[in-house]
């Protein structure tokens, strides 16, 4: 089958997609700023009983996000709160203490690091120091100990020096050597899955089977565009998108962006994953340029409602006619 005829197909797949979900999420996004201060995205949003997250900004770092621009949430169990991810700073960690202790007096004994991003596990250490134990696969902290000063410096300039005071790169010192791995804390399960590399080296999702939640990390975005970056393996983030089909939850936590359902995610993340590598595969196949394929894939007009499309699209593709071209 020609590139052609598929880049037909996957055009009408996606627009059938964007048309039959509607344009909800364009709505929602005009009832509140994208940039968010910090006070306001650490205002717990309870998707269960037990579940809850907070709601980064969907814009970039910023002083007034002080780097949380990605979603972290936490369970209360009967034996205390778990904590998925523990955000970008030490001072963002203190404070994501205070607005936990609002719902529940349980102390936070275990810190699940979902991925290596600076705005996903730089708290860290000051859970550590709370008595915290951290969770992580082994291919996960490998990757937190390789980024971890370079993340400190950066977020540093971005969101000032004066916010990243104490913060320390601290990943678990005794991580689990496995791709998945099942946690139990006070009578709810916690599956730790890795199925393949995706916004960075050995990030993995977080299951909860008794809630009917997943907490994705980086391979679904909603609201805003998903990047693919030099490091990052769109094939994997196509694979990780796969196997939450397969569990098909309830509710689903992405990285960034607000959480919803399957639709939600399909529509804002697997269909975008599901087009771009499809039609790349198929231009490399067809021997197609890196330029002939940006160019062919330069106007997906069904995720023009993402936050950071003109921006970041082009250089998704780009991205990932490379990586499949390197691994092929």
């Amino acid at each position: 089958m020609t590139s052609n005829v598929l880049w037909r197909q996957g055009q009408a797949a996606v627009i059938a997609l964007g048309l039959l979900l509607g344009s909800g999420l364009a709505a929602q996004a005009d009832e509140e700023p994208a940039d968010r201060p910090i006070e306001t995205i650490l205002e717990p949003i309870q998707l269960t009983d037990r579940v809850y997250y907070f709601y980064g900004s969907i814009e970039g770092r910023s002083e007034a996000n002080m780097g949380l621009n990605a979603n972290t949430g936490f369970v209360v169990t009967e034996d205390g709160v778990v904590l998925l991810d523990s955000g970008p700073s030490f001072r963002v960690a203190q404070r994501m203490e205070q607005a936990i202790a609002a719902i529940t007096d349980q102390p936070i004994t275990h810190v699940i690091s979902v991925g290596s991003q600076d705005h996903r596990w730089l708290g860290n250490g000051y859970f550590c120091q709370r008595g915290a134990e951290l969770v992580a696969l082994e291919r996960t902290a490998r990757t937190q100990a390789e980024y971890g000063e370079r993340h400190i410096e950066s977020l540093g300039r971005q969101v000032g020096e004066a916010a990243m005071v104490g913060t320390l790169p601290v990943p678990s010192r005794t991580p689990v050597d496995a791709d998945e791995y099942t946690l139990e804390v006070g009578g709810v399960q916690f599956d730790l899955i890795y199925a393949a590399d995706a916004h960075f080296p050995g990030d993995i999702m977080v299951h909860l089977p008794g809630e009917d939640v997943v907490f994705t990390g980086d391979f679904v975005f909603t609201e805003r565009l998903m990047g693919i970056h030099p490091f990052s393996d769109p094939v994997g983030k196509l694979e990780n998108f796969r196997r939450l089909e397969a569990i098909d939850p309830t509710h689903v936590v992405p990285g960034h962006g607000r959480a919803g359902d399957m639709a939600l995610a399909r529509r804002d993340a697997g269909a975008y994953l599901e087009t771009i590598v499809a039609e790349v595969k198929a231009g490399i196949e067809d021997w197609e340029s890196l330029g002939e394929v940006v160019d062919r894939l330069g106007d997906l007009e069904a995720f023009r409602h993402l936050l950071h499309y003109d921006d970041w699209h082009r250089p998704n593709v780009n991205r990932t006619y490379l990586f499949i071209e390197g691994n092929m």
